[in-house]
């Protein structure tokens, strides 16, 4: 995803905004640039395909010196990564913008720009803004009054910061599905997509909500809220200890990572939704192209990013009407394979680093795949940097070893390339688009109501304290959940897990249930839940002890040796990132009973880089 960092000062912002940059990195990158207004009232701008230092090497032989200017990391959705493309965009050398996020209407824009006179010199979205809002300027000389106007022509999602030559006493933004932040300082004040970006300059900051409007200057902040009112938005001072490598308030990262789901899924979500669809653009330029051309899903993955896969798989075909092949990476690089024509070859990783998927991807590259996507955490990693698109899973570092907030995220991402290909193709039933994004929108508070379960879990995982054995069931989509929960139970309380699909109790696993052999089951409101039910039965006439986490239109009760969880209502589909909060909990508790490393469970590590 691209960083944005803006500042107003009394001193030279040229080193601000490139360490503002600097400390973005992380999130993923293809070019970047600066735009500054110098002393001779002129807006001059320095732009680099690469790293950020490829842009501190330009500056160092061509200075810039101003106060006021705004600076940009790209990652390319509209147009190649090139020079041309960076950010920021200038309109007749007056108006210089950048922006995250994606225009949907750029081309009906761009056309009516042209007949206006304007000349493009790039391929982007964020281009068609800077004309457009140089035009309003014209009719609305304010600068905050013509951004006002142009983003309501704007369809789509952004962050966007925008100076003018005309007006050099201050700095406008919008914020709509992608955020923006604003640092508050002395005689300054300063603004970014990340406060990470800010934080070598204030530690106060205003976080601006959906639809604001700022209007920064250098003693001021003033800020519209979507109807054009004027609002206030608290000012939140920033206290060392809150970085991911600090548990805070937590006792294990684990815990911190699991309570940090609702967050991060926001994140992943941002800039990625339309009104009522996804933004096919956000998986790169050449997305829509190369998705049409889509006959076939191969996905490759190991762990906890396998059971991603597997529940998408349940999605791809299900939804989008794409057969979809899911294998674990280290099989898949030693076997021969036999590839369908037109297959989109998918590698799923936290760290990007995975020996094993690492080399499924490069031995694919040879198999003659249609081309490759990346679902990934790490922006500047190996499986980022060679795959042609990349979907960033925006989770943040994971420090605990058992993947938590990685699973969630992914299978948030799995879902968009979904509903993408679904849109692309035109194979998605009509309205299921539209109604999974309004439920995609939904989904961190539902995370948040499934969290706040996590006593009554704490009490369930006593049962499991004493026991060596314990068995997971799920149908459907739900039956890779139930694979996840038993990885989680065995990476880090040591306990010896299997999940099955629940169908399959009665061709061998119904032979190890008895009262020594705690049965888990996840159990959704859909069309499998009275055949579930009837698998629950057979558990209980062979004296297993049931824990079941039901949807709670279920219609499922506590009783002698059944332990019922309500969950809330979700949509189906949405179902197994919901379900997987509770198997998560359930898993950190009973780990914490038995006095085992939560974090650092034994014989583990975080990334696999070796075979």
């Amino acid at each position: 995803m691209c960083g944005i960092v803006g500042a107003i000062a009394e001193r030279n912002i040229t080193a601000i905004l490139v360490e503002g940059l600097k400390r973005l990195e992380y999130r993923g990158y293809d070019s970047a640039g600066v735009a500054v207004l110098d002393e001779a009232g002129s807006v001059q701008r320095r732009r680099r395909v690469g790293k950020v230092a490829e842009l501190q090497t330009a500056l160092a032989d061509e200075p810039l010196l101003g106060k006021l200017g705004i600076a940009h990391t790209r990652w390319a959705t509209h147009g190649a990564p090139t020079e041309q493309n960076a950010h920021p965009h200038f309109s007749t050398g007056e108006v210089a913008v950048v922006h995250n996020g994606i225009i949907e209407n750029h081309e009906v824009l761009r056309t009516q720009l042209k007949e206006l006179g304007y000349v493009f010199t790039s391929q982007t979205d964020t281009e068609v803004i800077a004309h457009l809002l140089h035009h309003t300027l014209k009719a609305l000389p304010d600068l905050a009054d013509a951004l006002k106007a142009t983003v309501k022509q704007l369809h789509g999602a952004y962050g966007l910061a925008a100076i003018s030559v005309h007006q050099p006493d201050r700095l406008v933004a919008a914020r709509s599905g992608s955020p923006l932040v604003i640092g508050l300082g002395m005689g300054e004040n300063f603004l970014a997509s990340d406060q990470l970006a800010l934080r070598q300059v204030t530690d106060r900051f205003m976080y601006l909500e959906e639809g604001d409007i700022a209007e920064i200057r250098r003693e001021s902040v003033q800020i519209w809220d979507a109807a054009g009112a004027p609002v206030e938005r608290e000012s939140v001072q920033y206290h060392e200890g809150a970085e991911a490598a600090d548990k805070g308030e937590y006792r294990h990262f684990m815990m911190k990572e699991i309570h940090e789901q609702p967050t991060v899924v926001q994140r992943t979500l941002e800039g990625r939704l339309g009104q009522n669809q996804v933004l096919v653009q956000a998986f790169g330029p050449q997305a829509a192209e190369l998705f049409a051309k889509v006959r076939n899903v191969q996905i490759v993955a190991c762990g906890t990013s396998y059971h991603a896969g597997m529940v998408a798989r349940y999605w791809l075909e299900g939804l989008a009407g794409i057969p979809c092949q899911v294998e674990v990476a280290s099989e898949f690089r030693y076997r021969k394979v036999v590839v369908q024509p037109n297959t989109l070859f998918v590698s799923i990783s936290q760290s990007g680093e995975t020996a094993d998927t690492l080399a499924a991807l490069r031995n694919g590259k040879q198999l003659g795949f249609l081309g490759s996507l990346a679902i990934c955490n790490v922006g500047i990693s190996s499986l980022v940097r060679e795959s042609d698109l990349t979907l960033l899973t925006q989770a943040g570092p994971e420090i605990g070893v058992a993947s938590t907030k990685a699973f969630t995220t992914q299978l948030v991402a799995l879902m968009l390339l979904t509903l993408s290909l679904g849109q692309v193709h035109g194979s998605l039933e009509e309205g299921v688009e539209a109604q999974l994004v309004a439920e995609l929108r939904r989904l961190p508070t539902r995370l948040g109501e499934a969290l706040a379960m996590d006593t009554t879990i704490e009490r369930i995982a006593e049962l499991f304290a004493e026991k060596h054995h314990t068995l997971f069931l799920g149908r459907g989509a739900q039956f890779p959940v139930a694979m996840e929960g038993a990885l989680k139970l065995k990476e880090i309380s040591y306990i010896h897990a299997e999940a099955y699909p629940a169908g399959e109790l009665k061709h061998g696993p119904l032979a190890l249930v008895d009262k020594d052999m705690p049965v888990v089951t996840v159990a959704p409101n859909n069309e499998l839940l009275e055949k579930l039910k009837s698998n629950l039965q057979e558990v209980r006439a062979r004296g297993g002890e049931l824990v079941v986490f039901a949807d709670e239109q279920a219609q499922l009760s506590n009783g002698p040796g059944t332990h019922v969880v309500a969950m809330p209502h979700i949509i189906d589909a949405l179902a197994p990132i919901l379900y997987t909060i509770p198997l998560q909990l359930l898993s950190y508790y009973v780990a914490v009973l038995k006095g085992t490393d939560v974090d650092q469970p034994r014989n583990l590590a975080k990334s696999v880089t070796v075979e």
